[in-house]
């Protein structure tokens, strides 16, 4: 049996959340292996919706502009009725504005997000290992030593730690006997992407309407030449998923017969999980995406969720993995479980309303007021908050630099290091420098030239705000309480170069 090389990280599971978290160890230089039993990797369609937050968690990843050209805006919804088909637009969409870019979610086959995230990693210089099965680990205070059959026979390797990143039927959860409870939501559904004929690209198509259990759609794949095709289905019953058995539910279901489904690349049959872990960490080794929450698809949550706890996650190993202390790697679970516990509640809640064919999508799906105001990282009490406060998603703003050019705070935060943003702070001295520690002065070497800085954060002069790697305030304080800045940084690990 053969023995690899000690590493900083195994991932188990190269889904959308393990890539995601690929990608962020690799920008950090940390020694990973993201590792995946499948054979090649996933095909289908299923988490098509890429919402706001996601996008911003993507430009900084440095990947959202290939994800949007892969995919576009959600079509209108056409609902076949016995009076004929009645086309539902999405009325006036929410308008970008400086401190939030993003407003509208995209539709993106899970396939070509994850595609695209491959093509990331790989000019990063890594890839996803396939055919690769985790079939054991043992923890112990130092790391954790993992079983790995791959093509050429079983290996033992050897890294600081593990992360289970392998959906809902974790290997790396089971293995660790944490609970996952929660319950099935007795909704049983077939999922398939499909090529068809007879049907317009350009809407979403939807027949009975009138009664949601014998409902079927086609949704057009923006990227591709297929449709997603969903129904639901009882809870007891074989489905036919072949290309005739599912020409034949829709007609069945539509009432049309000039529409026929001619390929099915790839289909699913599942029954809808509402389920979160007990626990995201025990020692050594980490859940993350699916291995830690299991969500209805409705609102379009699960996918982000993944990807955001995956983006959480990341800054976090590589500090402790460079001596920041192992308490930092406790506020993972801390910050992120919380947030999955809500999207569960408004998972089930949309599930609800779609059954009574209420499909109104509020701002609460963008997931752009995720916050984590309790959070033990996050720096309160030190000045009186008029705009942002520790915990808040740090806005965008368009600014100038000192040397004319127009950029964008996203652009500066851009990358793996914290950002210390300070308002007008007159003469005072501005701290010293730190490894992944980057300072900029507006009215230095920053212009708010639109106002638009102080719109978003309401700092006054003489404040300064410290945004994390993730996109969150950590802290906002006067220049008197700089020293608290400081302190802080050395406790996560940010420290001064000698």
């Amino acid at each position: 049996m053969a023995r690899n090389e000690d590493l900083d990280v195994i991932i188990c599971g190269s889904g959308a959340a393990g890539l995601t978290l690929a990608i962020d160890l690799a920008r950090r230089n940390i020694a990973f292996r993201l590792i995946d039993k499948a054979p090649h990797p996933f095909i289908g369609s299923r988490g098509k919706g890429i919402q706001p937050r996601t996008e911003e968690v993507f430009e900084d990843l440095g990947v959202v502009d290939r994800i949007v050209a892969s995919g576009g805006e959600y079509p209108p919804l056409r609902t076949y009725t016995h009076d004929g088909p009645v086309d539902k637009h999405a009325g006036i969409l929410p308008e970008p504005t400086p401190a939030e870019p993003y407003q509208i979610p995209l539709l993106v086959p899970q396939f070509l997000t994850e595609r695209r995230l491959r093509e990331r990693l790989t000019e990063l210089g890594h890839a996803p290992e396939y055919g690769c099965e985790l079939v054991g680990f043992d923890q112990d205070a130092d790391g954790v030593t993992a079983r790995i059959a791959a093509p050429d026979g079983e290996r033992i390797v050897r890294a600081a730690y593990l992360v289970g990143a392998d959906g809902g039927s974790s290997f790396v959860r089971k293995a660790l006997g944490i609970e996952f409870r929660g319950k099935s939501l007795n909704v049983r559904a077939l999922v398939a992407d499909v090529r068809v004929d007879g049907a317009s690209s350009h809407v979403w198509h939807r027949w009975g309407n009138e009664k949601p259990e014998r409902s079927v759609s086609l949704c057009p794949l923006h990227g591709t030449d297929m449709f997603q095709y969903m129904a639901p289905v009882p809870l007891d019953v074989d489905v036919d998923l072949s290309a005739e058995g599912l020409t034949a539910l829709l007609h069945e279901r539509g009432g049309q017969d000039d529409i026929v489904i001619r390929e099915v690349p790839w289909a699913s049959v599942f029954t809808m999980q509402a389920r979160l872990a007990d626990a995201y960490r025990c020692g050594r080794v980490l859940l993350t995406g699916d291995a830690a929450h299991c969500h209805p698809p409705t609102g379009g949550q699960g996918l982000n969720t993944s990807i955001q706890d995956a983006y959480n996650l990341g800054w976090k190993l590589a500090a402790v993995l460079d001596g920041a202390p192992d308490s930092l790697l406790a506020t993972y679970e801390e910050e992120r479980r919380p947030v999955a516990e809500a999207v569960l509640g408004l998972s089930k809640k949309l599930l609800e309303a779609a059954k009574n064919r209420d499909m109104r999508r509020g701002r609460e799906v963008t997931q752009l007021d995720v916050g984590y105001p309790d959070s033990s990282l996050s720096l309160t009490g030190l000045e009186p908050y008029k705009g942002v406060a520790p915990g808040d998603r740090a806005p965008d703003a368009p600014v100038t630099g000192a040397g004319g050019l127009a950029t964008r705070l996203f652009s500066l935060f851009q990358g793996p290091h914290w950002t210390l943003l300070g308002y007008e702070p007159g003469e005072a001295p501005v701290p010293e420098p730190r490894g992944g520690l980057r300072t900029h002065v507006i009215g230095g070497d920053i212009l708010d030239t639109g106002g638009h800085v102080q719109s978003a954060y309401g700092l006054s002069p003489g404040q300064w705000a410290l945004i994390r790697p993730d996109g969150y305030v950590a802290a906002v304080v006067g220049t008197a309480e700089l020293g608290a800045i400081e302190a802080y940084l050395d406790g996560v690990g940010v420290r001064p170069v000698r």
